[in-house]
């Protein structure tokens, strides 16, 4: 993984882990970026990895990587030459927003993230109660996590592509 370009090409290509706990909504996100179109999903067992095409010289290769506690054992393996790294977080869920800040911390102590850009998707904005990005940026401590790199929260939904990039537009809220 990491930022590529070759010679006899001048696309460049980019490296994104995409995590976040089961359910959160990283494989909708994903199969929206990619075609702008709603896709029954299952829990990922393993990974998705799709390349997106933001413009004729720029790719971005997304790794989707299951949220099961298994799998978040695993997570690390996927963050060596990451140039950007997407965590998605359920922000109607505040049963299990505690676990997933726990997780997103210790995700961002691994070395090979350290100063990499974080984008923080707040998904499920289209359900009662969510928390706003406002909301998700205070509870998950991002100025402090987050003070040696780019970062930003982005609320979002997944199912109806608002807060997302599709086909290569930003769709506002």
């Amino acid at each position: 993984m990491g930022l590529q370009s070759t010679k006899h090409s001048k696309v460049k290509q980019a490296n994104i882990v995409m995590l976040g706990l089961d359910s959160a909504g990283k494989s909708t996100l994903l199969y929206k970026f990619k075609y702008n179109d709603d896709f029954l999903t299952i829990p990922t067992i393993g990974f998705n990895v799709d390349m997106i095409e933001t413009r004729k010289d720029f790719t971005l290769t997304v790794w989707d990587v299951g949220g099961q506690q298994k799998m978040r054992q695993v997570w690390c393996n996927f963050l060596e030459n990451t140039d950007g790294l997407m965590y998605v977080v359920d922000s109607s869920d505040k049963w299990r927003l505690e676990e997933s800040k726990k997780e997103f911390e210790f995700i961002l102590k691994n070395e090979y993230i350290k100063r990499v850009p974080v984008v923080v998707l707040a998904n499920k904005q289209d359900l009662p109660g969510a928390l706003n990005a406002e909301e998700i940026t205070r509870r998950f401590n991002m100025k402090k996590y987050c003070s040696d790199r780019n970062w930003y929260v982005q609320p979002c939904c997944a199912i109806t592509g608002e807060g997302t990039i599709c086909k290569n537009k930003f769709i506002k809220q």
